[in-house]
């Protein structure tokens, strides 16, 4: 199989994660893409008509996109119960999709920075956007430490990865001041050797 990633894309990181907790990470190669959404990698086109990374090529030749998808194979392929069953299900892929929520709303304030010429750029917006990650780290650190607790699931691996980003590009937001419990679930959370293998390098 192979696995078309960015080491600094955040929603890459929440696949290899999975890849390594769950025993398969051997069975990819892992094939670097250089895209942007305005300039998407041809390489990663042919892949993905979105031309969004991650997108895992499987050994049948079809290929799967979104780490939503990609991770919810990695977990029937392995069997690994990452999602849950029943009742438990919808909390854990509720987690999932806050913590994706946060790292839509963080990767567009890089882009407004990024890719805007400076005279271009709207500050309310960017703030907009870094409202809605305030709200869903309140909300963690209020109502879903209990669930990021226990045997690892999809929705801790994805908080993981979330706050892993928030301080690789927005290290100045400091959002731990005012999260402490979720703080220091993240310190003991990212000294796993799966985090610590995929941390991104120096921006």
């Amino acid at each position: 199989m192979r696995l078309y990633h960015s080491p600094t894309s955040p929603y890459v990181r929440k696949v290899v994660v999975t890849l390594s907790e769950t025993g398969l990470l051997e069975k990819v190669a892992l094939v670097p893409v250089q895209t942007t959404p305005i300039a998407p990698d041809d390489l990663i086109l042919a892949q993905n008509p979105l031309g969004k990374i991650p997108a895992l090529e499987l050994d049948t030749g079809e290929v799967l996109y979104d780490s939503r998808v990609i991770c919810r194979w990695i977990d029937d392929h392995a069997g690994a119960g990452l999602y849950g069953t029943g009742a438990a299900h919808w909390p854990i892929v509720t987690l999932e999709a806050t913590a994706d929520g946060i790292l839509d709303a963080a990767v567009l304030m890089v882009y407004e920075w990024r890719m805007r010429p400076e005279e271009r750029r709207h500050s309310p917006w960017v703030e907009g956007q870094w409202g809605k990650i305030a709200r869903a780290l309140d909300a963690l650190e209020t109502r879903w430490m209990d669930r990021l607790q226990g045997p690892l699931t999809m929705g801790q691996i994805a908080v993981g990865a979330a706050l892993g980003y928030l301080d690789f590009r927005h290290a100045d937001r400091g959002w731990r001041a005012d999260h402490p419990h979720l703080a220091a679930w993240e310190a003991e959370f990212s000294a796993r050797p799966s985090m610590q293998a995929t941390r991104p390098p120096a921006a």
